[in-house]
């Protein structure tokens, strides 16, 4: 057992550990990644991820450290969308520059509920499934959708987020994972120095209010490009517009990779020098939403007493485009009655 919510709802936690040494956390609190340990080129076991230490600290998660992100992750401009001619309106969450929008599910996501988890195992994984049914209206969705999130931990050192959902009426869906990372286990090191590689040929350019305009635009010759290995803090701070509008990286870069016979587009590499660990990701989403911690701002205080300052993690979240609802270029993010809602990540760790 992991704590009681104010409601007197118990919550339930669950270490995962492989072959490898590898071990991972999952609570049934907005289905959050708690924790992933890995050990590094020395085999020093560290976390590598942002969050708190307790489920009281989750109940604050106003960073959304770990959690699975519903129904619509990213923003939605304005905090509606139409649906065969019906507009909706959503919460309004959050206002970038001043302009409304309506941010990861709204006020009260799926990243704030309390899903139903069942442990599972088998040869070579272990894991948890975890389950969220969300009623017709919820935040101003249509449809009564069931959510399912899992994670897998393979003794390859392979963590695998799995989401899938049904739906009685037609409605919107882009479920997303949420982890910050920091490879070197060392928070108050920030993230500055990670290596990264973005499988990317365009980024969806943004307006003041990070919302994508609908023009795609070459990462060519703009610090945005990752194409080869940079250093995130190389060219963070750069004079350039879509850095000025986000504080940094927070844009959704387009994949362009060739699917893989699993149907996964190869996505981000990210490298510690420091302590010689690697991530990869992979995904069947069209997107990575790479994020640099730009609203972190050491108000918030996380695992083991630090304060989480300016860029002490990263976000590699694979979905749809944001804004998909009212972005006549993206693909379609409407889900039907009879049809499943499936995305898959698949990060793979390793030491170099």
């Amino acid at each position: 057992m992991y704590g009681t919510l104010p409601d007197g709802r118990k919550v339930r936690i669950w270490t995962l550990r492989n072959l490898l040494g590898m071990e991972v956390q999952v609570t049934e609190y907005g289905a959050i990644l708690v924790s992933v340990k890995t050990p590094d080129r020395d085999g020093k076991l560290s976390d590598l991820t942002l969050g708190y230490d307790s489920l009281d600290g989750w109940l604050g998660n106003s960073a959304y450290f770990g959690a699975s992100i519903g129904r619509f992750g990213n923003r939605i401009a304005g905090g509606k969308f139409t649906l065969e001619g019906r507009e909706y309106h959503l919460a309004i969450n959050n206002a970038p520059g001043g302009q409304a929008c309506s941010l990861h599910g709204g006020k009260s996501g799926f990243s704030m509920k309390l899903w139903q988890g069942l442990a599972f195992r088998r040869e070579g994984v272990r894991g948890v499934r975890l389950s969220y049914e969300s009623p017709d209206g919820e935040e101003g969705y249509p449809g009564c959708l069931s959510a399912e999130i899992t994670y897998t931990l393979t003794d390859e050192n392979e963590l695998i987020w799995d989401a899938a959902a049904t739906v009685d009426q037609p409605t919107v869906v882009n479920l997303v994972h949420h982890s910050y990372w920091n490879l070197s286990g060392d928070p108050a090191a920030g993230i500055a120095g990670h290596d990264l590689k973005l499988d990317a040929d365009h980024f969806l350019a943004i307006n003041a209010g990070l919302i994508p305009t609908g023009e795609k635009r070459a990462i060519a010759g703009t610090p945005l490009d990752f194409r080869i290995p940079h250093r995130v803090g190389e060219r963070i701070d750069e004079d350039f517009e879509a850095l000025r509008f986000a504080g940094g990286y927070d844009h959704a870069f387009l994949l362009s990779g060739i699917r893989d016979q699993d149907g996964l587009l190869s996505a981000a590499h990210l490298r510690d020098p420091g302590s010689g660990r690697v991530m990869t990701l992979a995904t069947d989403q069209p997107v990575v939403q790479f994020y640099s911690g730009n609203f972190l701002d050491g108000s918030v205080t996380g695992k083991g007493g630090i304060r989480y300052a300016h860029r002490a993690g990263l976000c590699l979240e694979t979905q749809t485009w944001p804004d998909a609802p009212n972005q006549a270029g993206a693909p379609s993010a409407v889900l039907r009655p009879g049809e499943r809602y499936h995305h898959r990540m698949v990060h793979r760790f390793s030491v170099e």
